[in-house]
């Protein structure tokens, strides 16, 4: 063999060593890689929906749209807020959804059963997947079980229990805490057969103790979520001086003040006003305008053992600024605006009951109505 044939032939095995070693460094590589690579995630298609006007303009939404969530005890005034809110050109908040205290209250479950996170995490669901779905829901049904609003809100009075976990899923919403005097509230739930899971409505002390440890869980997380993001709003205070709080929720939302908060009883039943349902029960108290029929209602309906015991059985009253041992309390003097309202409405007891029945007729012919556009 020639020596320039030699020297090729041994040029072309050093070339073909050096392209195999080259090949295995980058197969091995490559499989290093694949085992340390960051993970492939699903990823929405959408990550900005819209809700669409009367006038067919569309709205986005998504979970940093500034949300509004009102809550408290049931019969504590939060029905009375959204209404106020719903008469607000920017605002829609509408009727209870009931869907979402029962959503959260399944993740509250799931979180603190063993056994079901359990099964969850051998499931491959593990907690971004549970938020990941939880927001998509609640967002879905705020945005589409009612007309479109710039400013979407939602009144369902135990999603409270769940602020502090709410404010991690929607990172700009805000929260409103309806306060009210636990008497009241108590009188209020059992004289108007309110259904609470747990509450024995034939056991006042028992229906007070209930509610002082709802409103230790709903004011802590409040507290907790912070005063940027979450104002506890008394019910007395509101129905006493309107004017004052609305300006004071309208500015904590950053909301223009608009007139029409301080009238929601006209806008009632009508277009781009608060709609009603059978189901709430403060329908025939809302329909009129703000007074303070109801602040001293629950004085003597209580036994002198639970009114001696009073400080010991709801600890939250005097947390919260009530005095437990006074019968009433003095909950200050209402607006000039407010007394008036009383007054007539007292004056006009069957015009409002009318006006109750014809406005519940509207809202159940009304029950059909198309859903509003996606």
């Amino acid at each position: 063999m020639k020596p320039r044939r030699c020297m090729q032939m041994k040029n072309s095995k050093k070339c073909l060593s050096f392209i195999l070693c080259i090949g295995t460094v980058i197969v091995f590589y490559g499989m290093f890689q694949c085992t340390n690579s960051p993970k492939t995630y699903m990823v929405p298609r959408e990550s900005v929906k819209f809700v669409y006007d009367d006038k067919h303009l569309a709205i986005p939404y998504d979970q940093n749209s500034p949300l509004i969530f009102i809550g408290g005890m049931p019969r504590s005034g939060t029905t009375l807020m959204r209404v106020m809110m719903d008469a607000h050109p920017e605002v829609r908040c509408g009727e209870e959804t009931r869907v979402i205290p029962r959503i959260l209250g399944m993740r509250n479950h799931w979180q603190k059963s063993e056994i079901e996170r359990k099964r969850l995490v051998e499931a491959g669901i593990n907690d971004a997947v549970i938020d990941s779905a939880v927001s998509a829901f609640i967002l879905e049904i705020i945005a589409k079980h009612g007309d479109a609003a710039p400013r979407l809100c939602n009144k369902d009075p135990f999603t409270l229990k769940s602020s502090q976990y709410l404010s991690s899923l929607f990172p700009n919403a805000k929260f409103i805490l309806m306060i009210r005097d636990g008497r009241a509230v108590i009188h209020s739930v059992i004289s108007r057969k309110v259904t609470i899971s747990g509450f024995d409505l034939k056991n006042p002390k028992m229906c007070l103790e209930k509610w002082n440890t709802a409103m230790e869980v709903m004011y802590s997380q409040c507290l907790r979520v912070g005063p940027m993001r979450c104002m506890p709003v008394y019910y007395e205070q509101l129905a006493l001086h309107p004017e004052v709080w609305m300006h004071r929720i309208l500015e904590f939302l950053d909301i223009p003040w608009n007139n029409s908060v301080l009238h929601h009883e006209d806008f009632i039943g009508k277009p781009g006003g608060a709609s009603l349902s059978k189901t709430e029960k403060s329908t025939d108290q809302v329909i009129k305008p703000v007074n303070i029929e109801a602040l001293s209602k629950w004085v003597g309906f209580y036994s002198d053992e639970t009114i001696s015991d009073m400080a010991k059985i709801a600890p939250m009253l005097q947390t919260l600024g009530y005095d437990p041992n006074k019968n009433p309390p003095d909950y200050g003097k209402p607006d000039p605006k407010v007394a008036d309202n009383t007054m007539h409405i007292k004056q006009n007891m069957e015009y409002w009951r009318q006006k109750e029945q014809e406005i519940l007729a509207k809202e159940k012919k009304a029950v059909h109505r198309p859903a509003p556009q996606a």
